[in-house]
């Protein structure tokens, strides 16, 4: 990205005044200031070794002096004890080569939201003395571009006293609210460098699956904003077949930019901005950065702007994707800390998760890995652990994803909600949740739960069909949450459809009732939900079920279908899908009862092409049906 030097050079001459020494700028700064460092990729290195080495060599120059920054991605050397003397980091977001020294209590945590960061500076609440940036070289009109990072920076350079700025030829030119004139600026080094890159590990099988389960929750035209790391990356590779996405957000990174060069994100549909990609500041590589260099299509705009939720809120279906470090049973997670350790920052989590509540069609998706690393603890946990904060509340959440499902928590109670989290925590961890659940009240105390393989959710048996009428179904096994679905579902049915159903007169589903339907042994039973969706809500409109009968290698099946679903086809759908996987498990054929007076099953179960035995007593029909070879 070769910038104009030559116009450098003539601004060097029109001011020569702001061209001095890195020596005679640092004499500047003085006891007690405060400094601001342009933030992450943007941090000018050259500028904070240069004002390191100007402390060794005048170790009284200046003493506690506190270095301000959203985010430390590159050297931070006034973290060192040695300079606690002269420097005291404080910071608004905890980065790796920070974490230590704000644990150690010799560096400072300031939480708060990040949209609320520019009006502190502009109040004077935090002051800024000095403010260390880095920015490309001057235009024609002596406009420099905060390149990479305008997030806060903008304003920290409004705020300061002294202005000191690298100017750097590697630096990008990006469009918005990030131009600066030189006039505006006290003093200029040039000094080129290459811009700090952030590369993230490769997704990992867990991150991948997780990426999959978030691209099913994500619409086409939806507007996203998606935090940095493994987890973004997955989800975003994921998004490759999506259809007119846009993009509002704090954070661009290189996969932004790969869907950007797709043609996945066009920002067609936006509320706000439509046509371009909106983001404050910019963690990536190289070819990331000669993308958003000089490009129309992409605005950086102030923190301010990006991560207010009152914006967030304007754009319809905005869609904010973030991460946790723990959620618990009640739905209240945590993105900041550990217990008392800190481990991050509020940053702009909330801000998105926040505005995205409030969007027409928004939804928030939170995403974890179910335990930490080699499985030693679980993420999702009974309580948040003492001390640590709560970054979102119990109201900020829509979706929970790990890579062992999706959990939709919104408007669900306490029990509902612990219940769907407790079936996508990791396998090993989900007795003792439900030991921990029922202990503390937040489920029904006498919660039956199969533990090991045979209760373990058979994902791979979920499936789509369309019925003859056109109804589009999803086809999945019982989930141990969806006590609640099936409730809604039984006190659907009429009460022809109950007694023909369980040829008893008894009307009411209680828990006790419902759970032996929703707690399975998989390897001995099976049970099909035949599920639509109404509102961004599944609806159970069929259920098909069969159990193997001891000591044979037969099942007993039954099923039933909702008043206003029935001579629609979805019993022919069951029914072909419970005989597909009882096939694969080796059963020989199913057993069945049903009423005589059930013209209309008998006749599904004869035109499905079993070999079928029939014989009646007291009004029933006892049938035994024989799986034929080339039945499909």
């Amino acid at each position: 990205m070769e910038q104009n030097t030559a116009k450098l050079e003539d601004f060097k001459r029109m001011y020569p005044e702001k061209f001095l020494p890195a020596e005679k700028i640092f004499s500047h700064i003085n006891r007690g200031d405060r400094i601001f460092i342009g933030t992450a990729c943007s941090e000018p290195q050259y500028l904070v070794n240069a004002l390191v080495e100007y402390v060794k060599s005048y170790p009284k120059a200046f003493f506690d002096t506190e270095v301000i920054h959203v985010w430390t991605l590159g050297v931070a050397p006034y973290a060192d004890e040695k300079f606690k003397q002269n420097f005291r980091h404080n910071s608004f977001f905890i980065g790796n080569n920070t974490r230590a020294a704000i644990n150690q209590g010799i560096a400072d945590y300031t939480p708060i939201f990040l949209s609320h960061v520019p009006t502190l500076l502009r109040k004077g609440i935090i002051e800024i003395d000095v403010a260390l940036v880095q920015t490309s070289y001057p235009d024609e009109h002596g406009f420099l571009s905060l390149g990479v990072s305008v997030d806060i920076v903008k304003t920290a350079i409004e705020s300061a006293h002294l202005v000191v700025v690298q100017v750097n030829k590697y630096m990008p030119r990006v469009h918005g609210d990030a131009f600066i004139h030189i006039k505006d600026v006290d003093f200029i080094v040039q000094h080129d460098e290459p811009i700090l890159e952030f590369t993230t590990k490769v997704s990992d099988e867990i991150s991948d699956r997780i990426g999959k389960y978030v691209s099913l929750i994500i619409q086409d035209g939806d507007t996203i904003q998606v935090g940095y790391g493994r987890m973004p990356n997955a989800i975003l590779k994921h998004l490759v077949t999506k259809k007119n996405l846009g993009v509002h957000t704090e954070l661009l990174t290189d996969g932004v930019v790969e869907l950007m060069k797709a043609g996945v994100i066009t920002n067609s549909e936006k509320t706000l901005d439509r046509g371009k990609t909106i983001a404050s500041f910019c963690m990536g590589t190289q070819p990331t950065y000669e993308y958003i260099h000089d490009n129309p299509s992409i605005e950086f705009k102030t923190i301010d702007y990006t991560n207010n939720p009152l914006i967030i809120a304007q754009q319809r279906r905005m869609t904010a994707i973030n991460a946790a470090l723990q959620i618990d049973l009640t739905g209240q997670a945590t993105a900041e800390s550990l217990g008392k350790t800190f481990f991050s920052g509020i940053g702009g989590q909330a801000d998105f998760m926040r505005g995205a509540v409030l969007a027409p069609g928004g939804k928030t998706i939170l995403t974890l890995r179910s335990t930490t690393e080699n499985e030693q603890e679980s993420r999702i946990v009974p309580f948040i652990p003492e001390g640590a904060g709560i970054t979102l509340n119990r109201g900020d959440v829509h979706y929970v994803v790990t890579e062992y499902g999706i959990a939709y928590i919104h408007g669900k109670n306490i029990r509902e909600r612990a219940m769907d989290l407790i079936a996508i925590a990791h396998p090993k961890f989900r007795p003792w949740l439900i030991e921990e659940a029922k202990k503390n009240g937040l489920i029904y105390r006498d919660q039956a739960f199969i533990p090991g393989k045979k209760g373990e959710y058979p994902e791979h048996l979920e499936t789509y069909r369309t019925t003859k009428t056109g109804i589009k179904l999803k086809l999945r096994p019982v989930k141990i949450s969806d006590e609640e679905l099936l409730k809604d579902f039984f006190y659907s049915l009429s009460d022809q459809s109950l007694y023909r159903r369980f040829i008893s007169t008894r009307k009411d589903m209680p828990h006790e009732r419902l759970q032996e339907m929703v707690v399975i042994d998989y390897t001995k039973e099976m049970v099909i939900l035949a599920v639509v969706e109404q509102n961004e809500k599944e609806v159970v409109v069929g259920v098909g079920q069969y159990g193997i009968q001891e000591f044979q290698h037969w099942a007993e099946v039954a099923f039933a279908v909702r008043d206003d679903y029935q001579y629609k086809g979805i019993g022919q759908v069951l029914l072909s899908y419970l005989t597909q996987i009882a096939k694969r498990n080796g059963l020989l054929g199913f057993t069945a009862e049903v009423l005589v007076e059930n013209k209309p099953m008998l006749h599904l179960f004869e035109k499905m092409g079993f070999n079928i035995e029939k014989r009646s007593s007291a009004g029933v029909y006892e049938l035994k049906m024989e799986f034929r070879g080339d039945e499909q």
